[in-house]
Parts: C-alpha cells; sequence; structure tokens
C-alpha cells in the first residue's frame, strides 16, 4: 500500500504522531509538486478563507542537493537548486509552512496557508485538495514517462564465436 492510499483511509482513524508526521510530509510533497494555478483556484474557492499572518514572507534562497552513488552508496552533493519557503499564522493560532523548488512566492504562500488548512482538519480538505492534486501529479509523471520511454534504444552485446 503506498502511502497515498494508507493517507487516504486515514481520514476516519486516531492516528499517533509518527503517522501524523508521515502524512504532512506526503501533504507538503503534494503541495510542492501541484500546479499554482490548481492551488490558485481551491483559495479561490474556499467557502471561508482563513485570516492569517505572515511570520516569514516568502523567500528566495538555494539548497544543497544531495545524491547517493549508485542511489544506495556514499551521500555527495550534487548541487544547489533555487528554493522558496514561507511560515503563516492562521487565526492566530496554526502555523503553516510552505517549501517549493523554483523562484514562485505565491506557490509557496499557498503550500504554507494549505499546509496550515490540512493541520487544523484534513479531513475536509484531504480529500478535496490533496488526493485531486497527487493523482494530477502521477498523471503528469506518467505522460513524461511514457513519451521518454519513446526514445529508448535497447543496444545488444553480441559475442563473437563460442
Amino acid at each position: 500500500m503506498t502511502h497515498a492510499q494508507a493517507f487516504s483511509q486515514s481520514f476516519s482513524q486516531t492516528k499517533d504522531s509518527t503517522s501524523e508526521v508521515a502524512d504532512r510530509q506526503y501533504w507538503m510533497s503534494v503541495l510542492a509538486r501541484a500546479d499554482l494555478s490548481d492551488l490558485e483556484t481551491y483559495w479561490q474557492n474556499l467557502p471561508l478563507q482563513p485570516t492569517f499572518r505572515h511570520l516569514r514572507k516568502p523567500e528566495i534562497g538555494m539548497a544543497m542537493v544531495r545524491g547517493r552513488t549508485g542511489g544506495t552508496g556514499s551521500p555527495f552533493n550534487l548541487g544547489e537548486i533555487t528554493l522558496t519557503r514561507c511560515v503563516v499564522e492562521l487565526d492566530g493560532s496554526t502555523q503553516g509552512f510552505g517549501y517549493v523548488s523554483g523562484r514562485s512566492r505565491r506557490h509557496a504562500e499557498l503550500a504554507a496557508l494549505f499546509d496550515g488548512l490540512m493541520c487544523e482538519n484534513s479531513r475536509i480538505h484531504g480529500p478535496a485538495l490533496i488526493q485531486p492534486l497527487h493523482e494530477q501529479w502521477l498523471a503528469r509523471r506518467e505522460k513524461v514517462s511514457r513519451k521518454a520511454a519513446t526514445t529508448k534504444v535497447n543496444f545488444m552485446t553480441m559475442v563473437r564465436g563460442s
């Protein structure tokens, strides 16, 4: 069972702190990969937009990306990426964090707002926002994979003689 499936089944269950952390990591990754237009549409269609204040206004910086040799070997510094982050406080209580790759301040702000909303009530926004965004990302990834697969070249090694 993927984490997305476990997440969708967990709306009615009680949670321990480990699953809450995993769920938050999951929805924050979905928000970071989502299209800005989809987040903006959901925000505009909220029946009641919460009041919020910036604890950290959206700011652009750099982050080091690490890799591993062969995927499992020794870690090494692959390079830097541009990263935008934002921290908001909803209605004076819940904090939301947004980290997105690239330079979109609005994307980071919306990711932080939705993180805060998910912390307050994931049962409402999870099925309506997070699951559709995750499915859209999977569809985009599948489309790119299919396109890349059409360019795949298979090389055969032939041994001369026996």
